[in-house]
């Protein structure tokens, strides 16, 4: 019994401790708004770059401090985001990929956005395709932090030992370049060198580059906001990548690690689907490279990618704060120094046209793809349940890839997705 009643003094002179602190806390910094961001920027370097233009925002707001938390790589922070929903303890500002904007708007966790953004000075100098990224039922929910979309690396010195003189623009150059390049190159029989490299696995990676070959053959994903995956395009575009397996041209990637570039490094594979954000990596490895956009079945097509921002629901003074900390993601004072040091592509207009941008361009001629490829590219469906219709998606990528015919697993996952929708 004594013990009980120490530890419950202990218990009181610690709460009573901690309630001061935090009054003295309040009373020392009365009038400055405090915001909680959470976000999982990658590589650590970015990260890095974030935090100090965060720390300069902080710097020229005295009254406003925005504390950016690292809450994980992506697909890790599901389950805390929506804990933390439903245990009322969001932050004020979240960062995500826009696709998960209907289940944040299901679960009333943010706020819409079409007040601020009509009187945002920026709102003009947004790049229009992103637009598709914000929407959602008539509303804007979010905002572009940063914006890429992925093409096609290959290794120009690989096709020259095999005779390849150009890039491929269509499908079928893109399967009779990949043969071409399947080699064996030490005469031992097997093959040392495939022509690509293909995303193995039912994850979001995948999904985010089938989608373009979907797109390029007039084909979707969701039709009149609801899951529709048998379609001509999207059959075509799996199709494609079983044309490619089944002639051996194609090397599979490790289960769900279809981002890694370290067979392109090594040369045993010539191309590969990723995005601007290697560029460092590539430049690191001291390896020729070269980009060169999806080839084309009936129309050019890309999948815009990159991160939101999104206003949860908090207190009036906290959502005026967050609105003027959006106004900075979008001026050019951010995006200038985060896109020269990331390989992001601005979401302001104005900011691609500086003279540091345009040097940049200069300097890395591979980005005039992404940057070219941003007039052809599309927003991943938003809409709720999102999370189900692209793992569904990807199994059925990842079927077809292992050998099963691409109507049939697309009919069996369109059946699968009826119990949800």
């Amino acid at each position: 019994m004594r013990l009980g009643k120490r530890w419950l003094q202990t218990g009181l002179v610690l709460l009573l401790s901690l309630c001061l602190l935090s009054c003295r806390s309040v009373t020392a910094e009365a009038g400055v708004v405090h915001l909680t961001l959470w976000q999982g920027i990658g590589p650590p370097a970015n990260r890095e770059v974030f935090q100090k233009l965060v720390q300069q925002f902080n710097e020229t707001h005295p009254d406003i401090q925005v504390e950016s938390l690292y809450a994980g790589q992506p697909d890790q922070q599901i389950p805390k985001i929506l804990t933390a929903v439903v245990g009322n303890a969001a932050p004020d500002l979240l960062w995500y990929v826009p696709s998960l904007t209907g289940q944040l708007v299901e679960l009333e966790a943010i706020q819409p956005l079409d007040g601020w953004f009509a009187q945002s000075p920026y709102r003009d100098a947004l790049d229009p395709a992103l637009l598709d990224t914000m929407q959602l039922e008539g509303h804007l929910w979010s905002v572009p932090f940063a914006t890429n979309n992925a093409a096609i690396f290959y290794r120009p010195s690989l096709f020259t030992a095999a005779g390849v003189t150009e890039p491929p623009k269509t499908w079928e150059a893109l399967k009779q370049t990949a043969q071409q390049l399947t080699r064996d190159i030490n005469g031992d029989g097997r093959i040392d060198q495939h022509g690509i490299l293909l995303s193995l696995g039912k994850g979001e990676w995948t999904v985010f580059t089938w989608l373009p070959f979907v797109y390029s053959a007039g084909g979707h994903i969701v039709q009149n906001g609801q899951p529709d995956l048998v379609n001509q395009g999207a059959i075509a575009a799996l199709q494609l990548g079983a044309d490619l397996v089944a002639q051996g041209a194609a090397r599979l990637s490790a289960p769900e690690r279809g981002y890694e570039i370290d067979d392109f490094i090594a040369g045993k594979v010539a191309m590969q689907i990723t995005g601007p954000w290697v560029l460092p990596q590539l430049r690191a490895a001291n390896i020729d490279f070269g980009v060169f956009p999806f080839p084309v079945a009936q129309e050019p097509a890309a999948v815009l990618g990159g991160e939101n921002f999104f206003v949860c629901q908090t207190t009036p003074t906290k959502t005026q704060a967050a609105f003027k900390f959006l106004d900075y993601i979008l001026s050019p004072e951010f995006q200038i120094p985060w896109t020269l040091q990331t390989g992001y592509i601005p979401v302001n207009r104005a900011a691609r046209s500086s003279d540091r941008y345009q040097a940049l361009l200069h300097q890395n001629p591979s980005l005039s793809t992404f940057l070219d490829q941003m007039h052809s590219a599309r927003a991943r469906p938003i809409i709720a349940s999102y999370n189900i219709l692209s793992e569904t998606f990807g199994q059925a990528i990842e079927a077809t890839l292992l050998g099963q015919d691409p109507q049939q697993v697309l009919q069996a996952a369109q059946q699968k997705l009826a119990l949800f929708f």
